[in-house]
């Protein structure tokens, strides 16, 4: 009977954990929720932005410190975003793959990396390679504010613009699909110059006329592009880890309750087998008598 009492007794403890993973896989749910409304919200407004910049650049020869590569740095920035809990799945494998691999290319080429990183899970495996941080972000959950998010886009554009860095890229997931996250790095600094999408032949007149010029109106429309497009990473990387850890403890409670129906039928077996014995015994002393 004790074999019987040391299923029991791990059935209760893999139902307990049932319980827990089925109401971590809710609470996700609920987030995916919010974060998903602002992730698809966003995005027509960053796409915007970057539409009213190539109508801007039609005919325009744009100056920007922005625009402008800094060849004399050897200095890159990556910006690393990743989470503060797990439990997420491959989320944050995925994305510190893809940034260890950019570490390793720019190194190649002779660069050094200033590390930015946010999410715990980022900050202590890059801890753990001895890899020194620039800076250390821990308040961002699933609900990212552009206010803390225009701090670290201010202070990427402050140092590129003093030439201290020849380069800012950011390492994060992006949000496709329910079904569709993938890690990337792209490049946020030097911003590539806007390309004007009509074709400019004799007689050609712009679409718009802008006051004040376009020239002025690029000068801030530049900054506020890079700021919304740190931003868009941020809220993406947000519903991506929502999606993940729905997976994650989706695929966690169906393991549990599989393990459940496993355990209930050895320990129908086994009490069927202990039943059998006492009866045996019964039997064999009843003989034994007669």
């Amino acid at each position: 009977m004790a074999k019987a009492r040391a299923i029991l007794k791990r059935r209760k403890a893999v139902e307990n954990i049932r319980k827990i993973t089925r109401t971590m896989q809710l609470v996700a749910t609920a987030r995916f929720q919010g974060a998903f409304k602002r992730a698809v919200g966003a995005r027509p407004y960053t796409e915007g932005i970057m539409q009213l910049a190539r109508q801007l650049a039609e005919g325009v020869e744009l100056e920007h410190p922005l625009l402008r590569p800094n060849t004399e740095s050897k200095e890159s920035v990556l910006i690393v975003l990743t989470s503060n809990r797990g439990l997420c799945g491959g989320y944050n494998g995925a994305v510190l793959r893809s940034a260890m691999a950019h570490i390793r290319e720019r190194e190649a080429a002779g660069e050094k990396i200033s590390l930015h990183v946010c999410g715990k899970k980022g900050i202590g495996y890059f801890r753990f390679l001895n890899r020194p941080l620039g800076s250390a972000h821990t308040v961002f959950e699933d609900k990212p504010k552009f206010a803390e998010v225009e701090a670290i886009a201010q202070a990427m554009m402050a140092a590129y613009e003093r030439r201290e860095v020849s380069s800012v890229y950011v390492t994060y997931t992006r949000f496709g699909s329910m079904s569709r996250q993938a890690a990337e790095t792209i490049r946020l600094l030097p911003l590539e110059k806007p390309e004007g999408g009509v074709e400019r032949g004799p007689g050609y007149m712009p679409l718009y006329k802008f006051s004040p010029p376009a020239e002025e109106l690029l000068g801030r429309l530049l900054p506020q592009t890079v700021k919304v497009r740190l931003y868009q990473c941020f809220i993406d990387a947000a519903v991506s880890e929502q999606v993940a850890r729905m997976v994650a403890m989706k695929a966690a409670t169906d393991a549990a309750g599989s393990m459940i129906k496993q355990l209930t039928q050895r320990y129908n077996r086994a009490r069927q087998t202990q039943i059998t014995l006492e009866l045996l015994d019964i039997v064999g002393g009843a003989n034994a008598l007669g």
